[in-house]
């Protein structure tokens, strides 16, 4: 039988390094060189963008695991000392994605700059973090769908180590990390290519897609997976934060567009200005 991979990248002396962390801090640090390029584009200090990362990150990790522990508040009632227990897993990316956002809407204030600009850096930036993230899920095999064949993995025509960490449990496991994963990736691409096209979209509207397009992904992706956090017995968290998000994003954009005043998306930026006449 196939032995599922090794979480654990490499072992310095007592202290274990696994493959999630790698894998998580990989993404950052992507996320972080892309942020920065766009932000030297859009005339915003690389120090502004550092500083929201080194102060984001921790309110996300605040974010994410507050967030597990709300909707598992049954279980940590009972068990207090297991909430800060982190490393016993219990994360949740929109908790993260919610603290963050909170962290950059104080920081932008505080320091005058523009929250839709800032948003529009960050967004393609968190989007391909994010399916980076989802291969440190797979390394620990975590976030799987329901009960499925080899054979239909295979008809995925996916390759077979993966189809042979997807044997959890006794059974093959819908690889619910890499459906999400690969449509994060679209939707990076999709990002991307708004911000060639910048002509056509307003500030903030990078990031309204971002969010409706997440959402409406992250939607289907959960209805599969086994280890949702639920409202009531029928009623999976993260669903309905999709529907919210995607409706509100949505409503914003359409209002943005068509009723406000919303500078287009180069609007003001002389840097970018001159680059796009070079």
């Amino acid at each position: 039988m196939f032995a599922a991979l090794n979480p654990i990248a490499l072992q310095l002396g007592g202290l274990e390094v696994h493959w999630y962390g790698i894998i998580i801090a990989s993404g950052v640090l992507l996320a972080v060189y892309l942020a920065i390029r766009e932000a030297q584009r859009r005339d915003v200090s690389e120090d502004h963008i550092l500083n929201l990362v080194l102060w984001s990150l921790p309110f996300a990790l605040i974010g994410a695991r507050a967030y597990y522990v709300l909707f598992e508040w049954q279980y940590y009632s009972q068990h207090p000392a297991q909430i800060i227990a982190i490393w016993h897993g219990g994360i949740a990316i929109y908790g993260a994605l919610i603290a963050s956002a909170l962290v950059f809407i104080i920081y932008c204030r505080a320091h005058d700059l523009s929250i839709w600009l800032v948003l529009d850096i960050a967004a393609p930036t968190v989007m391909i973090a994010q399916a980076i993230g989802r291969w440190g899920n797979f390394m620990n095999q975590e976030a799987f769908g329901g009960v499925t064949t080899k054979a239909f993995l295979t008809g995925l025509h996916i390759p077979n180590w993966i189809v042979q960490q997807m044997y959890i449990g006794g059974a093959y496991r819908q690889p619910t990390f890499l459906y999400e994963s690969s449509w994060n990736v679209v939707g990076f691409i999709i990002l991307m290519l708004i911000r060639h096209r910048h002509h056509l979209f307003k500030q903030g509207e990078v990031f309204l897609t971002y969010l409706m397009w997440y959402s409406f992904g992250r939607f289907f992706v959960e209805g599969m997976r086994t280890d949702s956090l639920y409202i009531t017995a029928n009623l999976r968290v993260s669903q309905l934060l999709s529907v919210i998000l995607f409706v509100g994003a949505l409503a914003v954009w359409v209002y943005r567009r068509y009723r406000s005043s919303a500078p287009w998306y180069l609007e003001g930026n002389l840097n970018a200005a001159i680059n796009n006449k070079e």
